[in-house]
């Protein structure tokens, strides 16, 4: 049973509406957490909090998306994605101010959970959204979407760090946020499916089939992801001794590969195909991360970041777009599992990594997920053919 009944095709003006809907949906949610990253430090001296006590108060946000996920994938099969989608973002606005204002531990880990209930309950609705939508109109449109996420993150964290740059207040900049989170939701909102299966839909369904494996993979590469969102810095100025005011340059470079390849990343599918793109991405970045760890240059580092970024870049839309191709679970039960184990990635795979790290070298399990990333190629085609059909 899936969420939306018909795949019949809808009209190019409609067509056009719910793709523009879901752009801004995709844009929203990048938007949002890329805001509170440039409060952490504000929020850390606000509630005097060493490194310790701040990595237990990050772990909020992660727990609030991953709780959140499953309800979330049983409410839009239930009752479609628009009534998913905007108490989301709804939340999202609504914590956003309180992490701008307190100063309590307890209050500022509440108010991280919240939000994070918002980020999980979006990623997982606007994903559904996106894969209807994409069949509705028959045309890839997945890897821009994700793209125009990235852009959202991008354009959030330099908005709020311009605005405290100026001298704003953190609560201010994240005001200003929340403006413009209303004003998109708007202008999506009338284009946001409503569609929802008759009968009720379990709370947490366990992943079946093709979507344990997707689930696996998308581990793999948000696990590569969230490697070098927190570990490049630490690898350049430890194994190159580059000084720490240059070393988020690693992630800047990642981020900016990953950005150009998805947002050109559909026209890339439509004439490679699905299943090319996979293996072709995930070899290639297995081979950036070999070109980073074993060659000792900071260029050849640098040019290794870029080829994670280009073969990550289009990996995790294309296998959320297989989602919808196939019968084992509806889109929404889908969508939850493979976004939790997901971001399950991204929550155990930085200390995983440290861990291995401090018994050898950082070397060492960068290799190790190069590795992953080759089984991730080499598993892809059971994966996509059988769904693509």
């Amino acid at each position: 049973m899936n969420v939306v009944p018909t795949t019949a095709p809808v009209a190019p003006a409609a067509a056009l509406a719910e793709r523009n809907a879901s752009r801004l949906v995709f844009l929203i949610a990048g938007l949002s957490p890329a805001a509170w990253a440039p409060m952490v430090p504000y929020a850390k001296a606000r509630a005097g909090l060493d490194d310790g006590a701040l990595g237990l108060l990050l772990l909020g946000l992660g727990l609030g998306s991953i709780i959140a996920m499953p309800v979330a994938g049983a409410l839009v099969t239930r009752f479609g994605c628009r009534r998913v989608i905007v108490p989301a973002v709804a939340i999202m606005g609504a914590a956003l101010p309180l992490l701008g204002v307190l100063s309590g531990f307890t209050g500022l880990m509440l108010a991280l959970f919240l939000f994070g209930i918002g980020v999980g309950a979006l990623d997982c609705a606007m994903n559904v959204q996106a894969i209807l939508v994409e069949r509705r109109t028959a045309r890839p449109i997945m890897s821009g979407l994700h793209g125009l996420y990235s852009v959202g993150g991008i354009v959030g964290a330099g908005a709020v760090s311009g605005l405290l740059g100026l001298g704003a207040s953190p609560l201010l900049a994240v005001l200003c946020v929340v403006v413009a989170l209303c004003v998109a939701l708007g202008l999506a909102w009338p284009n946001l499916l409503t569609d929802g299966s008759a009968s009720g839909a379990p709370l947490f369904a366990v992943p079946r089939g093709p979507i344990l494996l997707i689930g696996a993979l998308c581990f793999v590469v948000f696990l590569a992801e969230g490697a070098m969102l927190d570990w490049s810095a630490v690898f350049l100025t430890t194994e190159h001794d580059l000084d720490a005011a240059w070393g988020g340059l690693g992630f800047a470079v990642f981020s900016v590969a990953m950005t150009v390849c998805r947002l050109t990343g559909d026209a890339i599918v439509a004439r490679l195909g699905r299943t090319r793109v996979v293996v072709a991405g995930a070899l290639v970045a297995a081979a950036g991360l070999g070109l980073a760890t074993l060659l000792p240059s900071v260029v050849a580092t640098m040019l290794g970041f870029a080829l994670i970024g280009i073969g990550c870049a289009n990996i995790v839309p294309v296998l959320f777009t297989a989602i919808g191709n196939q019968s084992a679970m509806p889109e929404g039960a889908a969508v939850a599992a493979v976004t939790t184990l997901a971001y399950a990635g991204i929550l155990v795979g930085p200390a995983g990594i440290g861990f291995v790290a401090s018994a050898s070298s950082l070397s060492v399990p960068l290799l190790m997920l190069a590795g992953m990333l080759i089984l991730v190629a080499a598993t892809a085609p059971r994966v996509l053919v059988p769904v693509d059909g």
